[in-house]
């Protein structure tokens, strides 16, 4: 399991050694405005830079803090807007689901179904999704080391196959837990989850998170996602996943480590000049071994 497959993001495919691709939105639809504003910006700066681009927006946060946290629009709803972004603004579309109920539904319209963090050992969810062919984005669990994660990896191949459909998913680092209220990103695990051939993403905002951090609700760091950014491109991701907002103060969620739509372009422009340096340089994906 050595060589990456390629992706199929909506009409679009990405080949393994292509520059960055980059799934970005808001953490949680908030209205039907605010997702077209961030995909139309998004996908006006990803064109200019080359960057293959995947709107991504939740349509239930269903595992916030308090049960008074907004939680979003509700399935229908949610997938109603995403189809809308996914028409007017051109670009594919990324999920969160949650159960096979929501798989079947969502599959319909959306082009990335993602597993989040807490479900990501959820067999029946995991295989569910990947039988219907479309992309995956799971997301190791921050419970998880990364040699557990080839366990997620098997769960996944196996829904393709059961599907009779070609492999086509991405594996997600979102950091650790560390303690009580604190993740941390084992820089280890990129290079041990390039080993089992499916493309690897850096969660570059959900890793500074300080869960709870705020009471009922979770903190932040955003100060730290660039440094780890970096540093995840030297490990040698593929992808990048990273939340924005245009006024991070007022978002609904994760207000504390997302980024700020007017300063994403710059970001991305420094992230994808250093991509494209580090990937021509990375070693062979079977080959750990600095001799």
């Amino acid at each position: 399991m050595t060589s990456k497959f390629p992706l199929r993001l909506g009409e679009h495919t990405w080949n393994p050694g292509d520059p960055l691709f980059l799934y970005s939105g808001p953490c949680v639809i908030e209205d039907e405005e605010l997702c077209l504003t961030v995909a139309e910006k998004l996908k006006a700066i990803t064109e200019k830079l080359g960057i293959l681009y995947v709107f991504k927006a939740s349509y239930d946060k269903a595992n916030r803090s308090s049960f008074k946290s907004f939680r979003g629009p509700g399935l229908e709803e949610g997938v109603r807007i995403l189809e809308n972004v996914k028409t007017q603004i051109g670009v594919p579309v990324l999920t969160d689901v949650h159960d096979v109920q929501e798989v079947a539904y969502a599959s319909k319209i959306v082009d990335v179904l993602q597993i989040p963090a807490f479900l990501c050992r959820q067999t029946s969810l995991v295989h569910a999704a990947c039988k219907f062919g479309r992309a995956v984005n799971i997301k190791k669990g921050q419970f998880l080391s990364p040699w557990d994660a080839l366990n997620i990896v098997g769960k996944a191949e196996d829904g393709f196959s059961a599907g009779g459909k070609k492999r086509n998913f991405t594996l997600t680092e979102r950091g650790s837990s560390f303690g009580y209220g604190n993740l941390v990103v084992d820089m280890k695990s990129f290079p041990v989850m390039r080993t089992y051939g499916c493309p690897v993403v850096f969660d570059g905002t959900h890793s500074v998170q300080l869960p709870g951090g705020l009471g009922s609700s979770t903190g932040g760091q955003r100060e730290f996602i660039e440094p780890l950014v970096r540093a995840a491109i030297g490990a040698g991701i593929d992808g990048l996943f990273v939340e924005t907002h245009p006024n991070v103060d007022e978002a609904k969620s994760d207000k504390t480590n997302m980024i700020p739509l007017h300063k994403m372009e710059s970001f991305l422009t420094r992230i994808k000049n250093l991509h494209d340096f580090v990937r021509d340089k990375l070693p062979p994906q079977e080959n750990m071994d600095p001799d």
